[in-house]
């Protein structure tokens, strides 16, 4: 393998090492990694001792891209690869097989906790400051690892199963390390027949909304509605919003699942009294999207559904993804009217920062909160802190999962808006006309 110079350009090396080889690192490349384990597969062949291979994923790469630009980029790739190489022994190789993806082998790994002890302390190796010309940036790592056990598995198999475990991984959160067993594999499959079935779906439009009130707490009189997907498939049965809605994310789904479910919903919301607004939720991947602002105007031009009746709720996390993007959607859905919440405000990577630089029409109280305010004072004195809050930011005020004696603590506290089972479960459409005409 040519040795990287200081300046990041891998040295001059033969034709086949040059194939063999990534350019911008100097490490071997997805080429030289299946070459060296399906060498190795062959050496043990007869006697198939156990032998460990990971994918680590850089998390964040992306972002810090963006900041620094790809001249930087590139240099700090090029440090992760020289940080690899030195943590790897005499026995094991490191490879770049992806844009912030390297893959290791290591001959001499032969158990599931010492693969995850090594990429453990690859992570670590990882996680210490990168030099950025006069600055400093940090990153973290996710890794997948696979064990080899009989000659029945290729190189090819082994490869398939440590990125299930990376997916696994970064799933999970960032820095975590999973190593690939059967029960994973039954998941992923689940999981897959999930995305399929859920294509098919959103193809035809057999994705649903239901509505749960939101009330004015003080008169219990229904205000707005919130849109909450629901899906019934003709196999799987119903299926949860919590499984299928991170799988649209993740596979890619989720811009075609809430266009359908927003049309649908904005068709439904236009016959209800106008007074009534329709609250809809955007995922994080949309708001990396330049063209979800102009996909929610198309939508409800098509339905001509009124965009001042319209509030979208977004999360702290959707705004960490590209703060630039999101603030760049919300301004233009401010721009023709519509209204913009904060949800699950309290849990998470909550910032005050984030309501100084961001404009909210409206914040919602996590329930994590609200189900505890009758026995627990801290949650009281934070719930007091952030109506006091909003009331000096101009923002209304919504808490949720509420139950009747929760309710009647809130009002006493000066919360004005209230959403939960108390007021009403989430109904389809058809019911939701039912229930207003009996006097919401």
């Amino acid at each position: 393998m040519p040795f990287a110079l200081p300046n990041g350009h891998p040295s001059k090396g033969t034709g086949e090492d040059l194939v063999l080889t990534d350019p911008l690192t100097g490490l071997g490349n997805a080429h030289r990694f299946f070459d060296k384990v399906n060498r190795l597969i062959a050496d043990r062949a007869d006697d198939p001792a156990p032998f460990a291979i990971g994918v680590l994923d850089l998390d964040g790469f992306k972002p810090i891209n963006d900041l620094f630009g790809r001249a930087a980029g590139d240099d700090i790739l090029h440090q992760v690869a020289l940080r690899l190489r030195a943590a790897m022994d005499e026995h094991s190789t490191v490879t770049r097989i992806g844009a912030d993806e390297f893959a290791f082998l290591c001959p001499m790994v032969f158990s599931e906790e010492a693969a995850a002890e090594k990429a453990r302390m690859l992570i670590e190796v990882l996680s210490a400051p990168y030099d950025v010309g006069l600055r400093t940036a940090r990153l973290s790592a996710s890794a997948g690892c696979a064990l080899f056990y009989s000659e029945e598995d290729t190189t090819e198999q082994l490869l398939s199963k440590a990125e299930t475990a990376l997916y696994q991984a970064k799933r999970s959160g960032r820095g975590v390390v999973v190593v690939y067993t059967r029960e994973m594999e039954e998941a992923a499959k689940r999981i897959t027949r999930i995305e399929q079935a859920l294509r098919r779906a959103v193809a035809a439009g057999e994705v649903e909304p239901h509505f749960q009130p939101i009330v004015d707490l003080a008169t219990r009189r229904t205000v707005g509605f919130e849109t909450l997907a629901r899906w019934t498939d003709s196999d799987l049965g119903f299926v949860s919003p919590a499984t299928f809605i991170p799988i649209a994310e993740e596979r890619g789904i989720i811009g075609q699942l809430s266009q359908l479910v927003l049309q649908k919903a904005a068709e439904a919301a236009r016959h209800w009294p106008r007074e009534l607004f329709l609250s809809f939720n955007l995922s994080p991947s949309q708001l990396v999207d330049h063209n979800t602002g102009k996909q929610i105007l198309a939508i409800l031009q098509r339905t001509g559904f009124d965009p001042r009746r319209l509030e979208i709720e977004i999360t702290e996390t959707g705004l960490m993804g590209d703060p630039a993007s999101a603030e760049k959607i919300i301004e233009d859905l401010r721009r023709v009217g519509i209204r913009v919440s904060l949800d699950d405000f309290g849990t998470g990577q909550s910032s005050l920062g984030r309501l100084r630089d961001f404009r909210f029409d409206k914040l919602k109280i996590d329930r994590a909160f609200v189900s505890s305010i009758l026995t627990d004072r801290p949650s009281e004195h934070i719930i007091r802190a952030i109506l006091a809050m909003c009331e000096g930011l101009g923002m209304e005020v919504v808490a949720e999962g509420i139950e009747e004696e929760e309710a009647e603590k809130l009002v006493t506290f000066g919360c004005l808006g209230g959403q939960g089972y108390l007021f009403g479960k989430p109904r389809n459409a058809e019911e939701t006309q039912i229930f207003l005409r009996r006097g919401g």
